[in-house]
């Protein structure tokens, strides 16, 4: 059974435009990957948990932010490259990447080494335009990109 995910892909309004928040993942794996390897902040979704709840949820978890009760419009589905289902919502918000605070975690590495390490979920995020945004983010997490477009013009 595949796993299932959901998220929340924050924008905000600026002069030339609209900017969308991505994430990078932290960690060794992903420290000198860039593009394709960033992320809506996401993350699987608890036994019987709606997806707009559980992106809520990762977006706090992920951000420090609550972006709760504010208006989410749903941008759908997609399937990743693993087989991941995510879900993802737009919300309009803005907010300091500098005052982002990711919660740990804590992985085996090396793999096989016995040793464990801790580091953030995410270890940064930034505010990029949606042409950049196609670049950064994971290949099949770029198609949310028209999607909010459409959405918010």
């Amino acid at each position: 059974m595949a796993t299932v995910s959901a998220g929340i892909l924050c924008f905000r309004r600026v002069d030339h435009g609209v900017e969308v928040l991505v994430a990078h993942p932290g960690g060794p794996f992903w420290a000198r990957r860039d593009e394709g390897a960033w992320t809506i902040p996401k993350g699987e979704l608890q036994q019987g948990e709606a997806p707009l709840a559980g992106a809520v949820r990762e977006f706090h978890e992920e951000t420090g932010v609550d972006v709760a009760g504010r208006n989410a419009v749903p941008l759908g589905t997609v399937t990743q490259r693993s087989g991941k289902i995510v879900h993802a919502f737009a919300v309009e918000c803005d907010l300091d990447p500098a005052a982002i605070e990711s919660n740990p975690v804590q992985l085996e590495w090396p793999r096989g080494s016995g040793k464990t390490i801790e580091f953030p979920e995410i270890d940064r995020v930034a505010w990029v335009s949606p042409e950049t945004a196609l670049l950064k983010l994971n290949p099949a997490q770029a198609d949310f990109i028209p999607r909010l477009l459409r959405g918010v013009q």
